[in-house]
């Protein structure tokens, strides 16, 4: 396997802790010091079937940001299907997997300055089929980057945990960026991150302040997680939703909630609340609700459809009732789309400006 070609891996302490968040700004950095920079996910859980392959959905962000040259096939060589991993227990074939793990890393380094790896949750996730965060970045060589969530104990507690492991693989960890700091507490939370982690030989290498924006979903994303039907042909759907509301209200004390951002979820036969929306929402402004969501599968008569149609914000119809469609809006794990043009640009400059990539390419 190319053992010559830099690269680093990224872990977390926890899934959903900021890794493609800190992936995705990493590579714009990268690439002002290396014109051709690679990228892997080496065991991926959520991916996307492209020409017949499964294609973990992080690897297919990357690619379509970054163009980065390389075969899809090989940035995402293993997806852990459903019953991945009871077919592992069956009749494990750990030799197979890093061979194909070593391959796919020898394509995507291939006439590349420098390949970044992203791992899949924190150091143990993959130990049940022998591919644990710490295993594949032992095979690969990489020195590894952690992620944890803002904060000073339970962050340092984490990384504790999960140093352990890589310890136990015989893996360098090269620092700790902090992800979701609030703006107000960066500092402090920055220095006595510092003095925690330096307690247990580790650099600090970032602190990435807080922003609402990233945690906002899509209309696109939302509809795709409700399985909903769009009604119209609106040209804001990738609109972020910041506020949700649910109109179990008269149509006329819902007027007070129909602001820019806001997702309002109401059932299917609350004519009176969509047509309010309709008369309330200027159709040349910017700043728009984010869109409607009418729920219980009661789909609106003809007359109220037409005028759907002619809306300038998204309507959607999910089968699910307004409780279970706000519950669902609610715990939606946000993650970066391709599409999300705004997100990728601010997760960009958050990066450059938060991350000491000097320091980072000197350990490596």
């Amino acid at each position: 396997m190319n053992t010559s070609t830099p690269r680093v891996f990224i872990a977390a302490t926890r899934q959903n802790d900021g890794k493609t968040t800190t992936s995705l700004g990493l590579i714009a950095a990268l690439q002002r010091h290396f014109p051709r920079v690679g990228y892997i996910k080496p065991v991926g859980q959520r991916f996307v079937e492209i020409e017949e392959q499964k294609i973990d959905e992080d690897s297919v962000l990357m690619d379509s940001v970054y163009h980065l040259n390389c075969p899809l096939g090989d940035m995402s060589p293993i997806a852990v299907e459903p019953d991945f991993t009871r077919k592992y227990l069956m009749a494990a074939n750990n030799e197979t997997l890093v061979r194909k793990i070593q391959k796919a890393f020898d394509r995507v380094a291939w006439e590349k300055d420098f390949v970044l790896c992203e791992g899949s949750g924190h150091a143990g996730v993959g130990s049940v089929f022998d591919l644990s965060n710490a295993q594949v970045a032992k095979i690969l060589g990489a020195k590894v980057i952690l992620v944890s969530q803002g904060g000073i104990g339970k962050p340092i507690d984490e990384v504790a945990l999960n140093q352990a492991l890589f310890q136990k693989e015989g893996v360098e960890i090269i620092g700790v960026i902090l992800n979701k700091v609030l703006e107000s507490k960066v500092e402090y939370i920055a220095d006595f991150a510092r003095r925690g982690l330096k307690r247990r030989g580790l650099e600090l290498l970032g602190v990435l302040p807080y922003e609402q924006t990233l945690s906002n979903p899509s209309m696109d994303l939302i509809r795709e997680e409700l399985r909903a039907e769009p009604l119209n042909a609106a040209p804001t759907l990738h609109a972020l939703v910041g506020d949700v509301v649910v109109g179990a209200m008269s149509a006329q004390n819902a007027m007070k909630f129909f602001k820019p951002g806001v997702l309002l979820i109401t059932p299917g036969d609350r004519d009176d609340i969509v047509l309010t929306a309709c008369t309330a929402i200027d159709a040349q402004s910017k700043e728009k609700m984010a869109g409607i969501v009418l729920t219980g599968g009661l789909r609106p008569p003809e007359s109220i459809l037409k005028i759907i149609r002619t809306m300038p914000i998204p309507v959607l119809l999910a089968q699910a009732d307004s409780y279970q469609v706000a519950s669902r809006v609610h715990n939606l794990t946000v993650k970066t789309r391709p599409s999300d043009s705004e997100k990728i640009s601010l997760i960009r400059d958050i990066v450059a400006k938060n991350v000491n990539l000097k320091k980072i390419l000197q350990a490596i």
